[in-house]
């Protein structure tokens, strides 16, 4: 139902993962009996997740050691890992910068150009620890640089923009034509952001494998602030999840449904399940990692845009080890740590017993979940508070 916003305007009421919860159903399960498996084309992983294409969460070494625990992740092709040698020195840098200086001197960091070379030498190396590769280009740059990926022996393609739509307009350059683009390519290929109906099954009309569900809900993003454009992803997941059923209907083909960014904790990553998706693309939680390149701080793909930043350098510090972070142990209580365990716990307390059933999980509007008796936990700071 659509709310009037005022005369000759309209729109309809949004959510977000605060504003729902999941609700119990009339069976519980055994944890060891829940399989969080997820199939992407040829390709069976342990969890349903892929790791952010984001220089502060993904690196080779760290792709490798997520693709070792069960996960997928992707590696910015334009990023710092393919426009230096060793780009160890300027995350350092990163990290000590004063937040009044930290935009503009990035800008200038990511101003020097991308190297074909080091695209190839970065997919054989993580290639070459035998996990699946997979990395990403925005879709300006797919002709130029993915064959350098594609010959190093890359395994998935994410074609990722904030906003990627299947007719991109430009009476400047003739653009990307996803459709014939992924009709041609030799691996599978996911495309994304999106986050509404009509885009998801555009979408997945280009022959997509899996499309990204999400533009703005990022630790790191400003988008919404800057531009103003933006779904809360419970509705954007659930939109995208129906387009994915209409698309089932009109040619038997089932397109993955991945929810990328606004997941802080294993609560917000079983939502995101819940509400429709096959998997979650996730980046501040692993930036927050023992391991993760960007030393405790996190920034976005689009926070060194030379003329328009949509994105800033947040501090995440250092929750834990990658192992810690996605499948545990855990040591604290504050759902940030263990994020595929208590997917896990998550669907055995409620009755599912695999991902494609938990996407059929009830769920209510619930604006006081996050505050309903835990008046002390907010006073104290600790544990939901």
């Amino acid at each position: 139902m659509e709310i009037e916003i005022g005369i000759g305007k309209s729109g309809r009421q949004a959510f977000g993962f605060d504003d729902i919860a999941i609700v119990p159903s009339r069976r519980t399960r055994d944890p060891d009996d829940v399989d969080i498996s997820w199939q992407l084309d040829a390709f069976k992983f342990d969890l349903p997740m892929m790791g952010s294409a984001m220089d502060s969460a993904i690196s080779p070494d760290t792709a490798i050691a997520i693709g070792k625990l069960g996960g997928l992740a992707v590696l910015n092709l334009e990023g710092l890992w393919t426009r230096y040698e060793d780009p160890t020195p300027y995350f350092e840098e990163i990290a000590e910068l004063d937040n009044e200086k930290a935009t503009l001197r990035m800008q200038e960091i990511y101003l020097s150009p991308v190297d074909p070379d080091l695209i190839s030498q970065r997919v054989a190396e993580m290639k070459q620890a035998g996990i699946v590769t997979a990395a990403s280009l925005t879709p300006q740059r797919v002709r130029a640089w993915a064959p350098a990926a594609l010959g190093a022996g890359l395994d998935i393609l994410v074609i990722q923009g904030t906003v990627v739509s299947a007719e991109h307009v430009s009476s400047r350059e003739e653009p990307l034509n996803l459709k014939e683009y992924i009709a041609e390519c030799p691996v599978p290929v996911i495309v994304g952001g999106c986050a509404s109906y009509s885009t998801a099954l555009h979408l997945m009309r280009t022959g997509a494998v899996g499309i990204l569900v999400g533009v703005g809900p990022g630790a790191a993003c400003t988008t919404r602030g800057v531009l103003g454009v933006g779904v809360p992803q419970a509705t954007a997941i659930a939109d995208a999840a129906g387009a994915r059923i209409r698309y089932l209907d009109e040619t038997g083909r089932y397109v993955h449904v991945i929810a990328d960014g606004g997941m802080r904790t294993g609560g917000d990553v079983s939502k995101a399940i819940a509400c429709g998706a096959d998997a979650v693309m996730i980046g501040s939680p692993l930036a927050s990692a023992t391991e993760a390149p960007g030393h405790g701080y996190h920034w976005g793909m689009a926070t060194f845009h030379p003329t328009l930043p949509r994105g800033a350098r947040v501090q995440v510090g250092d929750r834990g080890t990658l192992q810690e972070i996605m499948v545990g142990p855990a040591h604290e209580n504050d759902g940030k740590l263990n994020l595929f365990g208590a997917l896990r716990v998550s669907m055995a307390t409620t009755g599912y017993s695999d991902v494609k059933e938990f996407q059929k999980a009830e769920v209510m509007i619930a604006p006081s979940l996050q505050t309903e008796g835990k008046s002390l936990q907010r006073s104290q700071r600790v544990g939901m508070g």
